[in-house]
């Protein structure tokens, strides 16, 4: 999870992508995102100037022979330089064991709401 994130936050797609699992997809912000549609709309926000901090925590993951599940906790910020809105998501994420590595089968996040 934390290579896919890493490779994302450097501006290194096709490491992400090459994390995903063949039919993978993602729900985020109500959406739902097939193959590299995430990617690509990350990649358009930070063209307009859009920048995305993540910190993935308190994992909790559990493995089952070729296939895992994991949960954590995802706080960062988000926005234009100098005007960052700090963020939380919960997520969670399928994994499969394939070519000798673990990729990722479908993503969920979900944004924690703003406290009052």
């Amino acid at each position: 999870m934390r290579g896919w994130f890493a490779a994302f936050a450097r501006d290194d797609y096709a490491a992400g992508y090459a994390l995903q699992a063949p039919g993978f997809y993602a729900y985020d912000n109500g959406k739902r995102f097939d193959a590299t549609a995430l990617g690509e709309l990350l990649r358009a926000a930070k063209a307009q100037g859009a920048k995305v901090d993540w910190n993935l925590h308190d994992m909790d993951v559990h493995v089952a022979c070729d296939q895992a599940w994991a949960a954590w906790v995802n706080t960062g910020a988000s926005g234009k330089a100098g005007a960052m809105t700090p963020v939380t998501w919960l997520e969670s994420a399928v994994l499969t064991y394939q070519d000798g590595r673990w990729r990722m089968a479908f993503l969920h996040s979900g944004r924690v709401a703003a406290p009052n």
